[in-house]
């Protein structure tokens, strides 16, 4: 279930999860509430943990263990369904183009409507409008079946019923990690964030391998299952035991509201950094996945084996290292200058790619990957705990939703200037180009005194 791990990811997720990354447009300002710089937790806090605690301490919450355990299962239906369905538009139209066609429709709702999505989880339960998204990609995913089943599914209807889970993970989203400080104590909430991530890539690795096992059952029990899925979390949404709500603002007109979250993430400078950066960060770093297969084929063509193979080894190095990444900085907890260290992993990651674009060793790029998902899944992971410890809660849905927007946009956006700039360049010498960009950036903004509160955060 895409909209639960959706954080940091994705990712991861989905999975990246399981993890987390958008300027924002000139608006009328908006009074909006000054919130202080959350004060670093006593260095005892953390120190007198059992190491375990320190680990996987959210999930010693039972609200938080349901919700992660049920979003597990959701997801891994989430990617089973992903493999089935890359088959079945392959199958049944010989074009990677609609496979690409189909991906962008699936995305065009989450920046259409996710906005949107922010200024309703403010406004209205939370909780039940998860569970509404949930319905609503279930339904599509049953209603895919059933054209399966019945002989007369067509790629139009592919199309369509992935643009409408698109919309349910547009609203869905939102409302999910905006409830995710209302499930742990904030001590534990970077390592809830950092868990929704490692849970994303499990069911990243998990999901394919599933839907290869039940795909030889054929097409449509993958996308039964699926839908089957999705009522996991809508009995663990029923289970919760959530504190009172606080009393209910007064509304006012939709597009004001958006515009107070707009006007806050703009005029508050760790907010607009943070956000820009995870744009900058995804654009830059993120069409490496894109880039994969190239090296897979060319670069690498000398390591032997197939190039299947290769690509499927590369994928589960980097993949390894994001859960290795996500469950260090869950480890950490909240600790002082978070804003110095995600800096300093962003030019970590930067270096990581520009090495691994230079490596034509099959053995050093599969040790870069994995690096380079210590590295990424760190950054996104600390990123997206620093915006939930300093948004108020009144805002969360809004100013959540326009970070996920950039999290969200600024991938497919960079796998498409990459994937051009590839085909005319070369993908090793875009990849050292991001890499390097990427470093230069977080360097100078490292050193700049602009970046002085994030940096003290």
């Amino acid at each position: 279930m895409d909209s639960l791990s959706d954080s940091s990811s994705a990712p991861a997720a989905a999975e990246a999860a399981s993890v987390a990354a958008a300027g924002s447009p000139a608006v009328p300002a908006v009074a909006v509430p000054t919130i202080p710089a959350p004060a670093a937790a006593p260095a005892t806090d953390d120190t007198a943990r059992p190491w375990l605690h320190k680990v996987v301490g959210a999930l010693f919450h039972r609200n938080f263990r349901l919700v992660w355990l049920a979003a597990l299962g959701s997801t891994i239906g989430t990617w089973m369904q992903n493999f089935a369905q890359s088959w079945l538009i392959f199958d049944l139209t010989k074009s990677n183009f609609y496979k690409g066609v189909d991906d962008a429709l699936a995305q065009l709702p989450i920046l259409l409507f996710m906005m949107i999505g922010g200024v309703i989880a403010d406004r209205h339960d939370r909780r039940k409008l998860l569970t509404g998204s949930q319905y609503v990609q279930a339904a599509s995913a049953f209603t895919l079946a059933a054209l399966l089943f019945t002989h007369r599914v067509q790629i139009w209807h592919i199309f369509a019923l992935s643009f409408i889970t698109g919309c349910g993970q547009a609203f869905g989203g939102p409302a999910y990690q905006s409830m995710i400080p209302s499930l742990v104590p904030r001590r534990d909430l970077p390592n809830a964030i950092a868990l929704n991530s490692t849970q994303f890539n499990l069911s990243r690795v998990l999901g394919p391998l599933a839907g290869n096992l039940v795909l030889a059952f054929g097409a449509a029990w993958c996308f039964s299952l699926n839908g089957l899925s999705f009522f996991i979390v809508v009995v663990a949404l029923t289970m919760l035991r959530l504190p009172p709500a606080p009393p209910a603002a007064p509304r006012k007109a939709m597009r004001e509201e958006m515009r107070g979250g707009l006007s806050y993430v703009r005029n508050d400078k760790v907010m607009l950094t943070l956000t820009v950066l995870v744009f900058v960060a995804t654009f830059l770093a993120m069409p490496i996945l894109t880039l994969l297969p190239a090296f897979a084929t060319t670069v690498l063509a000398g390591a032997g084996g197939t190039a299947a193979g290769r690509l499927s080894s590369l994928m589960a190095s980097q993949g390894l290292g994001a859960i290795l990444g996500a469950l260090v900085i869950g480890s950490l907890g909240r600790f002082r200058h978070q804003g110095t260290a995600l800096l300093a992993v962003q030019i970590s990651l930067g270096v990581m790619l520009a090495l691994f674009g230079s490596s034509s060793t099959y053995h050093l790029s599969l040790a870069l990957l994995f690096v380079c998902g210590i590295c990424s899944m760190a950054m996104f992971s600390m990123s997206f705990s620093l915006v939930q410890l300093t948004v108020p809660d009144a805002l969360r849905g809004r100013v959540v939703s326009i970070y996920m927007v950039a999290l969200r946009g600024g991938w497919p956006l960079g796998g498409l200037v990459a994937g051009a700039l590839a085909d005319r360049f070369s993908a090793p010498r875009v990849l050292m180009a991001n890499g390097t960009i990427l470093a230069i950036l977080a360097a100078g903004l490292l050193l700049s005194s602009k970046s002085r509160t994030l940096r003290q955060l």
